[in-house]
């Protein structure tokens, strides 16, 4: 499956869009554990990029607690990925409409959320500068990836092809598409070049980004 971040929020407050988000005069809580958290990294990207506002409130021990705090209405909203959003409690929460998703870190939109925009999206429609451009890039490629097979340095690229068609192949097969709906999986198979083309469009950056990111992670 693919993964990626996105920005849930209640259904009865008034954020319908990081717009009304950003036009909001008092800023909406948002539920994190601590720094370098989805909760919390995600938020603070939403707010560098396109000038949203929101106010982070951290030190809940873990995931269930701010599902809690969401379900009692102290925190407004939760940033996560689409992994842990698609188990329960959020799998119900969509289903009854308790929360509605904003955004989405992926690079396209996901099929399942064709009518919430990507941050990518966005920031190009905002005119965002180049340099927090390549900060999102950065910051949200690691789960854009999802769980990819790598293999050692150097390999032959005759041995590569030969394990990335197997692997395509694999993905395609009756039997193991018939097991994954068995077992509730999501089958979203993503390309060995394209992992490869998005490592390396995060990989090489200007050190300015670097430090813009750990800047972004520790504050």
């Amino acid at each position: 499956m693919q993964n990626y971040e996105i920005l849930t929020v209640r259904s009865d407050t008034a954020f319908k869009t990081l717009t009304d988000i950003r036009n909001a005069p008092q800023p909406p809580k948002c539920g994190a554990t601590g720094a370098g958290t989805t909760g919390h990294y995600f938020p603070i990207l939403l707010e560098e990029a396109l000038g949203t506002k929101f106010q982070l409130v951290t030190g809940y021990q873990g995931t269930r607690d701010i599902e809690v705090a969401l379900e009692r209405g102290e925190v407004q909203c939760y940033a996560i990925t689409k992994e842990v959003f698609a188990r329960e409690p959020g799998r119900t929460w969509a289903k009854q409409g308790f929360v509605r998703v904003l955004v989405q870190g992926g690079f396209t939109r996901d099929p399942s959320m064709p009518e919430v925009p990507t941050i990518h999206e966005l920031v190009e429609k905002n005119k965002t500068p180049e340099e927090i451009k390549r900060l999102a890039v950065v910051l949200l490629s690691p789960s854009a990836t999802g769980r990819p097979l790598i293999g050692p340095p150097n390999m032959p690229s005759e041995r590569l092809k030969q394990l990335r068609d197997a692997y395509a192949k694999t993905l395609k097969d009756e039997a193991f598409l018939a097991e994954a709906k068995k077992k509730d999986w999501e089958v979203e198979p993503i390309s060995g070049e394209e992992l490869e083309a998005t490592a390396k469009k995060a990989l090489f950056q200007p050190p300015e980004t670097i430090d813009r990111l750990k800047k972004l992670l520790g504050s």
